[in-house]
């Protein structure tokens, strides 16, 4: 019998999607599963992207430039970036439209280290970065992140404990999936220094930016002097726009050398999709006020959902200020066995939770045992209903500690 790579055996599993089968089975049963374990929000895709693919007049569908449709980055550079986020001096030239944000990374990654390079990581962190980072034999050097200060950005001292002659690149998430920490512009300001004092990339997730809470603002690293060599900006319309299937992200960097690089990642994978860049680029015109409902709509689901998990008792649960998710710390030993456990031996009125284990989330084996991840992409109701489901659940798991 032929064998699976060893790459391919290296791959780590989802942690939001290896429980699916579990899931799949409780349905068949008739239980009702709330889906808290995935950043996939119920909230209406505008009318603006919807619109635009309706009425678009195509007779082909043809291959778009590989680095996207030319239109869709000059919006994107002077509309999006440069008008509605204030970043000045970005160019459709500095633009690489992907097929959703993970390729973006993935061309980063694939762009600016080579196998047994090492880049540094503050965990808990998005899966996706252990997954990419393992199929290009990257090694991640993560610096932990502790629950009992909401998850903030480790010392600089550590950062520079952990460069090494193989440090090629720091990634953030900012605002951070899966803890919701927001970075501040000092914060932000000291990893700028140390990549240019290292020489380093600087990598930012900044998927989240319009998912900031209590009146604060996130700050772009593409906003930072000094980082046009630097600065790496992975996108996506996808959280946005409440578009997840639309599969349209974006690569941003002021290094021409790392575009040109990217682009021919680009050319191999031919073209993001033609329909996704029409629906994308038409989203920049989605008025203020769709925003700003959605805004508002999230502000109240955190509060509705940190509120319950901090009347549970024994559960830790930090208020993030940025994203859609929070990461809390359940009174149970294993979270791997408890989210499985939730699906296929517990019901409370016919209904359970789906949760995300925060092991996933972790690049240094044994963490986040007793963490889980959750999305408040639900409304109120389910979102009440969910926690009640929570509150039968660890008063009946057997292995509560």
């Amino acid at each position: 019998m032929p064998k699976i790579s060893q790459r391919g055996q290296a791959m780590p599993a989802s942690p939001i999607r290896r429980l699916v089968p579990f899931a799949e089975q409780a349905k068949s049963k008739g239980i009702k599963v709330y889906h808290l374990n995935i950043g996939q929000p119920d909230i209406k895709t505008p009318d603006t992207m919807l619109n635009a693919v309706k009425n678009a007049q195509l007779s082909v569908i043809e291959y778009s430039h590989s680095a996207g449709n030319e239109s869709y980055r000059r919006r994107l550079a002077a509309d999006y970036y440069g008008k509605q986020c204030g970043i000045a001096n970005i160019t459709h030239q500095d633009i690489i439209v992907t097929t959703g944000g993970s390729e973006a990374l993935y061309f980063a990654l694939f762009s600016c280290l080579d196998p047994g390079d090492e880049i540094i990581i503050p965990e808990p962190l998005y899966a996706n970065y252990n997954g990419f980072s393992s199929a290009g034999n990257i090694v991640v050097r993560p610096i932990t992140a502790n629950i009992d200060n909401g998850f903030a950005l480790p010392s600089m001292e550590a950062f520079e404990a952990n460069i090494t002659p193989r440090t090629k690149a720091i990634l953030i998430c900012n605002p951070n999936n899966p803890t919701g920490y927001l970075y501040s512009v000092e914060e932000l300001q000291q990893l700028r220094d140390i990549a240019l004092r290292h020489d380093l990339f600087l990598f930012v997730d900044e998927v989240y930016r319009e998912f900031v809470y209590d009146g604060a603002t996130a700050t772009s690293i593409l906003s930072l002097p000094d980082l046009e060599q630097h600065a790496v900006v992975i996108d996506s319309v996808s959280k946005r726009y409440s578009a997840c299937g639309v599969r349209i992200g974006a690569l941003v960097s002021r290094n021409k050398e790392l575009i040109a690089t990217a682009l021919k990642f680009g050319q191999a994978r031919l073209s993001p999709p033609t329909y996704g860049q029409i629906a994308a680029e038409a989203a920049i015109d989605t008025p203020q006020e769709y925003m700003n409902e959605v805004l508002t709509e999230y502000t109240h689901r955190r509060n509705v959902l940190v509120e319950g998990l901090r009347r549970l008792p024994g559960v830790v649960c930090p208020m993030p200020r940025g994203a859609f998710y929070v990461t809390a710390q359940l009174p149970i030993a294993d979270a791997d066995h408890f989210c499985q456990w939730l699906l296929s031996d517990f019901s409370y009125n016919n209904a359970t939770v789906m949760l995300a284990p925060a092991t996933g989330f972790y690049a240094t084996a044994g963490l986040g045992k007793q963490e889980v991840r959750l999305a408040y992409v639900l409304n109120e109701t389910d979102l009440r209903a969910a926690l009640l489901c929570l509150e039968h659940a660890l008063a009946a798991y057997p292995n509560r500690i």
